[in-house]
């Protein structure tokens, strides 16, 4: 079983042995789960010795647990005090740290069934999160007031159907109701969020897009492959550590080999390193790289 799996039958078994109880089509809204996955996991529980009760219509809980299996309270389960301890621990490392995003996306992994929610990311503003998740499983439309833009550098109102999240809670999905698109909106970036009464009109056009190691997202992807020295690859990685995948040693160098969405990302990390970086067998990034230039430094 891969991790995501086992991510969410750790938050499924919570969800069902905790003090509320929720329906089946409760926990596929918030597990991203159909109902046919989370039948075959009770099925799971039942033949691992797990005591399997319905309590009433389609509602379940996990009455008992084998001899053999670990205290999952403690396992799954911070205290407000746990919480803000752990997450202040993080926080003081290095915001390049390479561990810092892995340790922050195992605490968000647990963020429905605990009070690390509150502490995950201080700036995330946990209550914007509560607010979206409920306008996506009411299916609600919502104005994301004084929302912060960097790429149109204004702030204004948006109207938007929210509809998933970011591994780690930091950036909302959502269709923008004016650009008639798909986009991420940073949550730290959010100054109040109203739900409205209105229901999604756009459901069928909800898209997640790919995203690449920069943080860039998009439709359509392009290949780049960049020549590093020690110098960039050290300063990639401790930016971006999902570069890890996408990168080969060769004798003295490295080479990046990466699926790009949107170029400005890419364009940022080796614009400040050029002397560093040689763009190979990527002509139309090139090409960019000399537009944005040309747009950019003083003749």
């Amino acid at each position: 079983m891969d991790q995501p799996k086992i991510e969410r039958l750790l938050r499924l078994m919570k969800m069902l042995s905790g003090n509320l109880t929720y329906t089946i089509d409760d926990i596929a809204a918030r597990l991203e789960m159909s109902n046919r996955t989370i039948y075959r996991y009770l099925d799971t529980f039942k033949s691992a010795g797990f005591a399997v009760r319905r309590v009433y219509g389609n509602t379940y809980r996990l009455e008992g647990v084998p001899d053999q299996a670990p205290n999952f309270d403690k396992l799954l389960y911070f205290s407000e005090d746990e919480a803000y301890l752990v997450n202040n621990l993080i926080d003081r490392l290095s915001p390049t740290n390479a561990l810092k995003k892995g340790l922050k996306e195992k605490l968000a992994v647990i963020y429905d069934s605990t009070s690390i929610e509150n502490f995950v990311d201080k700036r995330s503003n946990a209550s914007h999160v509560e607010s979206l998740r409920q306008a996506a499983q009411q299916k609600n439309q919502v104005i994301l007031h004084q929302y912060e833009s960097g790429n149109s550098q204004t702030i204004r109102d948006r109207y938007i159907e929210p509809f998933g999240f970011t591994t780690d809670f930091i950036e909302v999905w959502a269709y923008d109701i004016e650009d008639m698109r798909n986009k991420l909106f940073k949550i730290q970036r959010i100054g109040e969020v109203e739900i409205l009464e209105k229901e999604w009109e756009y459901e069928n056009s909800h898209r997640k897009q790919g995203r690449d190691i920069f943080h860039m997202s998009g439709r359509t992807s392009k290949q780049v492959r960049l020549k590093l020295n020690v110098r960039a690859k050290n300063l990639l990685l401790e930016e971006y550590p999902m570069a890890e995948n996408d990168i080969t040693k060769c004798a003295d160098h490295w080479i990046l080999d990466t699926q790009i969405y949107d170029y400005a990302g890419i364009t940022r990390f080796y614009v400040g390193l050029m002397s560093e970086i040689e763009i190979i067998d990527s002509p139309e990034f090139k090409e960019y790289v000399k537009a944005y230039l040309l747009r950019h430094l003083p003749l």
